[in-house]
Order: structure tokens, then C-alpha cells, then sequence
């Protein structure tokens, strides 16, 4: 698989740009601050739908405009589709296959299989449970598409439950039975039951991506840190009290009925948390409150992990999903976002080496010299400028082959 062209308007600070792209090794080089990361960026968001810096879509589109254009030819065993999203402010997205309108955004995902290492990741070792869930769901939609539709079930669930529990809660607060607070607590049991059918889909998916995942987490991670403590990956389960014990061990393979485990799990543990919920109007069971627990050891890194134990880590849960999207048959984009600046010389050659070995890489450096020399790459210099257009706001970014004989920028940010 590899990003036969990328097409950007209005996305952060590019105005306007057409760049072609192919297999192999691409660095985009330029100061930071300039616009390379949003190269990426936007590919990254045609792979999953979400950007590794923020958590909405606005921030994306161009400061003084409306809306902002990502589109691309993704190249695929021989088969070309184009894809792309326009991010509308205020408004939903609109996405397009081979120019013909999609009726949800999601129905792009899995056209652009890609892996992106960033130093934003480690927040996965460090950051909060919700870092985790999210690196998780990623490469679980990127491998089964159809799970963004359970997640999105899930959440549109989740949202109504906890109105309902908010309600209820303020009326127990206020000490009456007024009929909003009742009609809530009347209508509880059959969102429990939405509830418990989505979220036990999306736990029993994550649960085995997760044992399907460990085996090349700590080999990655032992290639790159040989001399440290065995790395081990396990999902922490809310529902684990309710779970029979066999769901504990680490090892266990998926079973066939574990959708109907987990669903029955799921409705007893809410029952049993049905006042504790009420009492304080939040939703305290299910997959939003789960984390992927990462071990060195008999320790958690978070907490216990050094600086380069951290690092390692994070660049083991990248490298691990590489090598499983690899295993399912498919060779995905490998994106490395500055990086290499940030790592010391046995993090870089163990990641050059599995750069050197994808169909298509893509880099971003402030100086050549970061990038190792046994990745043989096309370079594009990056360099932002203060518009001149009294409509436009801020600064636009241009880009220039520096692999061509004039190393000339052209004039409207077109490179072919």
C-alpha cells in the first residue's frame, strides 16, 4: 500500500497543495513550526478519522476559512481509490470515494492503512487512560472498519444513559419524584440493555486485538532494548468482578461466545452499580472506563518506567501494530513525525531498519542530518511564509523538491 498523491485546501497552514508521492522513503524537511507535521497530519486523519494533536476537528481547518479539503490516491495491490474529506466548521464532514459522495465519513476507513510515530506518543506510557483506549481503537478500526460503527453505537448509547443518570440524579439531589427524574430511572434498563450489546462487541474486539498485539509489542521492544525487562501488554476491564476468572489471564485466547460472556458480565455489573451510578449521574461501568495496562516486569511503566524505557515503549506499541497490519496481508504507510531527533542511536537504527523494509515511508525532519543515511529518500523542503493576501490570516507553507535539479518552490504549492 502506498499514498500515490496527497491534495490539501484550507487544512491548518495550507492554502493550496498538490504533491506526488510514491513508494519508498519521502522526507519533508524544514524549521519546525513550518507545516511538515501537517502533511501527516492529514493523512493520518483519512487513515483514522481523528488527529494525534487534538481532539477536534477545528483546529484543522485554515484560520480565516470555512472549511478545509484533504483528499488522496491511495494505491492498493495494484487498485487505485481516491478518497477524500472536506471538514466543514459548525457542520458534519462530508467524504467522497472515487468523487462520488459517501453517506458517513467512516466508510473511508480501511482505503488508507497507515502506522504513525509521533512525539506526541509518549502519552501512551505516560498520559491518562484515555491515550491508551485511543491507540487501541485506532488500530482496531484500521484493521476491522466495521468496529468504528460499534464504537459510534456505543457512544450515541452512552451519551443518552448518562443524560438519563444525570437527570435522575439531580431530582434524588433535590430530594423529589418529579416525572423527569422517574421517567428517567423508568427508562434505564432498556438503555442498559443498548449498552451492554454494543459495548460487549467493542470490549470483545478489544480484549483480542490486545492478545493478538502482545506477542509483537515485546518483540519489538526487546529489539530495541535488549538488556530490559520483559514487556507485557493486558487490558484492564471494568467488568472484571463480574467476569469469570479465566478473563484475568493474560495468555487466554478468545473464545468464540465471549460477546455473550461479556454481555451477560456487563448487565450484572450494572445492576450492581445501577445507585452508585444514579448517585453521582455518571456512567461508571463499561469500555470508556477501561485501560491498557503496560508492563516492564512485574511493574507498570507508568510511574516506574525511565525516560528511555518510556520512549522504547511507545515506539514498541507503534512498531508492534506495523508488524501486525503486516501480518493481516497488507504492507500499511509508515509516517515517523520527528522523531528521530528524539531518539538515541539503538532507538534510531532499530526503527531505520524497519523503515528501510516498508513499502512506503513517510518522514519529517528539521535538518537532513536526522534522518539515518541507510534511508535512501526523495526530500521535499518545507518553509512557511506570512501571507500577503489581506483575506487570508497567518502563514502559508510552500513546498519545494529539493531531490529536482532547480530546488525551485512552486508557485501555488504543486509538486509533480
Amino acid at each position: 500500500m502506498f499514498v500515490r498523491s496527497l491534495q490539501l485546501h484550507d487544512f491548518r497552514s495550507w492554502d493550496d497543495l498538490t504533491v506526488d508521492l510514491g513508494p519508498g522513503s519521502t522526507v519533508f524537511v524544514g524549521p519546525n513550526g513550518h507545516g511538515k507535521t501537517n502533511l501527516l497530519e492529514s493523512l493520518n486523519y483519512l487513515s483514522t478519522l481523528s488527529s494525534h494533536r487534538v481532539s477536534s476537528d477545528a483546529p484543522m481547518i485554515r484560520a480565516g476559512a470555512a472549511k478545509a479539503f484533504v483528499g488522496s490516491a491511495v494505491v492498493n495491490h495494484g487498485r487505485e481509490l481516491i478518497i477524500d474529506v472536506e471538514l466543514l466548521e459548525g457542520r458534519a464532514n462530508k467524504a467522497r470515494m472515487n468523487r462520488s459522495p459517501l453517506r458517513r465519513p467512516r466508510e473511508i476507513l480501511g482505503v488508507l492503512q497507515s502506522v504513525l510515530f509521533a512525539p506526541e506518543d509518549l502519552s501512551l506510557v505516560r498520559g491518562d487512560p484515555g491515550e491508551r483506549r485511543r491507540y487501541l481503537d485506532e488500530l482496531l478500526t484500521t484493521r476491522i472498519p466495521r468496529m468504528a460503527t460499534v464504537r459510534a453505537d456505543y457512544d450515541k448509547v452512552l451519551r443518552q444513559r448518562s443524560a438519563l443518570l444525570k437527570t435522575a440524579s439531580g431530582s434524588l439531589r433535590r430530594g423529589s419524584s418529579s416525572g423527569d427524574g422517574a421517567s428517567a430511572l423508568a427508562t434505564l434498563d432498556v438503555w442498559d440493555g443498548h449498552l451492554a450489546a454494543h459495548g460487549a462487541r467493542l470490549l470483545a474486539a478489544r480484549i483480542s486485538l490486545v492478545h493478538e498485539l502482545m506477542p509483537f509489542v515485546q518483540q519489538a521492544y526487546s529489539s530495541i532494548a535488549p538488556e530490559s525487562r520483559l514487556a507485557a501488554v493486558a487490558y484492564r476491564c471494568s467488568l472484571a468482578d463480574a467476569l469469570p476468572p479465566e478473563f484475568s489471564d493474560a495468555d487466554r485466547a478468545p473464545e468464540p461466545d465471549d460477546t455473550e460472556v461479556l454481555e451477560a458480565a456487563f448487565l450484572h455489573q450494572l445492576s450492581v452499580m445501577r445507585q452508585r451510578e444514579i448517585e453521582r449521574g455518571v456512567c461508571l461501568v463499561g469500555p470508556h472506563r477501561d485501560d491498557v495496562e503496560l508492563m516492564l516486569g512485574d511493574q507498570p511503566t507508568k510511574g516506574f518506567a525511565s525516560h528511555g524505557e518510556s520512549w522504547s515503549y511507545a515506539l514498541s506499541l507503534r512498531l508492534g501494530s506495523f508488524a501486525l497490519l503486516r501480518e493481516d496481508g497488507t504492507d500499511p504507510v509508515l509516517m515517523l513525525d520527528d522523531v528521530f531527533a528524539e531518539l538515541d542511536r539503538k532507538r534510531r537504527a532499530a526503527l531505520a531498519t524497519v523503515a528501510a523494509g516498508a513499502e512506503q515511508v513517510l518522514i519529517t525532519a528539521a535538518v537532513p542530518e536526522d534522518v539515518p543515511p541507510e534511508l535512501d529518500a526523495r526530500r521535499y523542503g518545507v518553509e512557511a511564509t506570512q501571507s500577503s493576501d489581506s483575506g487570508a490570516a497567518g502563514r502559508i507553507s510552500r513546498i519545494s523538491d529539493l531531490s529536482a535539479d532547480t530546488g525551485t518552490a512552486a508557485s501555488e504549492g504543486e509538486v509533480r
